[in-house]
């Protein structure tokens, strides 16, 4: 590992999670390594690299967006989703009234 990561790490700041996402798209170690190494859940070592892979991503676009932009929009498209789920779901039972079925 880097030295940046050689030494007790006591708090995961941005740059400490930057260096060891590098050091895992360089090959130089494994999400189950690092996991093992710094006594991480596997899930949180994987969702910090689709993090980082997102703001690149965003970063390399010819309009890139703002972060409150990013969360807003994500925010919006899981409300409309939630808000169709809830809709069908009272339509089921409304159909399920009419049609004399007993609820399970």
């Amino acid at each position: 590992m880097s030295t940046l990561m050689d030494e007790e790490i006591k708090r995961w700041t941005a740059k400490r999670k930057t260096a060891l996402i590098l050091e895992i798209i360089q090959g130089k170690t494994s999400v189950a390594e690092a996991s093992r190494s710094y006594d991480l859940a596997p899930s949180e070592i994987e969702s910090w690299v689709e993090d980082g892979r997102k703001g690149m991503e965003n970063a390399l676009k010819a309009n890139p967006q703002d972060v409150r932009e990013q969360y807003e929009r994500q925010l919006k498209d899981l409300q409309e989703a939630y808000g169709e789920a809830m809709l069908e779901l009272r339509a089921r039972k409304k159909l399920q009234s009419l049609l004399g079925e007993d609820e399970k």
